[in-house]
């Protein structure tokens, strides 16, 4: 659970940093990357949830 974590705060720092430079900066191909680490993120998310769920189980 620890590396998954690890994992989505990584993936967090890159959509951040991406997001911004497309906001602020116009930047087109930071869009493109930031899409990318959000469809990252939303799958990161379901194997979290899965973990969880299970870690809460035991």
């Amino acid at each position: 659970m620890k590396e998954l974590l690890d994992q989505i705060k990584a993936e967090i720092e890159i959509f951040v940093k991406e997001a911004d430079a497309q906001a602020t900066k116009g930047n087109k191909a930071a869009g493109t990357r930031a899409r990318k680490a959000a469809l990252n993120l939303s799958k990161l998310m379901k194997d979290f949830r899965k973990v969880s769920v299970e870690e809460a189980k035991k």
